[in-house]
């Protein structure tokens, strides 16, 4: 315990002794493009944090695939707002300093945090954060496993609340198809699908069938396969929910293996996809194809946190790289093979 204590002082110590010098490494990139190769590390001020902010000491960020489609010019010319611009929203880390009205953390607490969408700031030493999206990271959780949940569990979450299934203990036995279940929304949905009393078919690489099966999928195909690429269950059943985590399935290839008033979620949405959803909407179909975005909500995140805390969640690490390596992280998710999540540590 006293090991512990001194160990937590000496942290902040050495986090206030570098603010002090009020620079940072950090990692962006300065135009559209350039992958990997486009990422450049850099010495720059330490921020500040204003009104309801928060300075946390990053310990570990998560990779997502938006990352790198902002980077190839997938919201352009709205997003990044400018550049340069450090990119990466999801952390872990160390609160070591609070803005004016920000009462929630003091220096010292461990949280893990979503940082503004718009601003960035995660792939760096030090990053600010607003409070209403920084929730408390207990002993239980490590850093990687904390920085992992905020877009991608989160996802994976409110895809499952907007097909109608609930975690109060309440929810009644559905039957669930999640795409892509290796990947890092879809082995979130997986778990959180068992967790809701539902039966799960899952679809993954031949490499990841036994270890969807561990998640606690009911039912894996190997996407290359004729009977994955049909969607079919193979016990019969019809899907009352979808989680869709890839792209490139038809609405042809869904329809005829949903229940009568099933929905599909697609979290990965195009402007294609969008423009689907709502052309169905205007027919009033029983069966629903849906678009989510997700919504960043302090509720949820605490409810994640807390399952990990307790073993009823498990954040699935692909990797592990070190901040000076930021780049082979990048290409690694770039790749689109991860299993899991991609995490880079400070």
């Amino acid at each position: 315990m006293l090991l512990t204590f001194l160990a937590s002082k000496v942290s902040i110590c050495t986090s206030f002794a570098t603010m002090a010098s009020k620079t940072m490494r950090a990692v962006w990139y300065d135009s559209y493009g350039g992958g990997a190769a486009g990422l450049k590390h850099v010495e720059v001020p330490i921020p500040s944090p204003k009104k309801g902010k928060i300075l946390l000491k990053v310990e570990a960020a998560a990779l997502n695939p938006i990352d790198w489609k902002i980077q190839k010019g997938i919201s352009r010319p709205f997003w990044p707002p400018k550049f340069p611009f450090i990119p990466v929203t999801d952390v872990a880390g160390e609160v070591v300093e609070v803005g004016p009205g920000a009462n929630r953390f003091k220096p010292g607490d461990k949280v893990v945090s979503m940082v503004s969408y718009m601003k960035g700031g995660g792939l760096a030493e030090y990053a600010v954060a607003g409070e209403a999206l920084t929730v408390t990271r207990p002993p239980e959780v490590s850093p990687a496993e904390g920085a992992g949940l905020p877009f991608a569990a989160l996802a994976a979450l409110q895809a499952l609340k907007i097909t109608g299934i609930n975690f109060d203990g309440t929810s009644k036995s559905s039957n669930v198809l999640i795409t892509a279940a290796s990947g890092g929304v879809g082995h979130y949905a997986v778990q959180l699908a068992k967790l809701a009393n539902s039966h799960v078919t899952a679809t993954c690489g031949a490499r990841n069938v036994e270890l969807v099966k561990s998640l606690g999928a009911d039912e894996v195909l190997d996407y290359k396969t004729p009977e994955g690429a049909s969607l079919k269950s193979p016990s019969g059943k019809k899907y009352d929910s979808v989680v869709h985590c890839t792209i490139g399935i038809s609405w042809s290839i869904f329809e005829p293996n949903l229940n009568a008033k099933a929905k599909v979620v697609e979290i990965t949405p195009t402007s294609w996809t969008i423009i689907r959803s709502a052309l169905r909407k205007l027919t009033f179909p029983k069966k629903q194809f849906l678009t989510m975005f997700v919504s960043p909500k302090k509720e949820d995140m605490e409810f994640l946190v807390e399952l990990v805390k307790e073993g009823k969640l498990k954040t699935l690490v692909d990797s592990k790289h070190p901040f000076s390596k930021a780049e082979e992280a990048w290409a690694k998710l770039m790749d689109g093979h991860a299993t899991g999540k991609v995490i880079i540590e400070m």
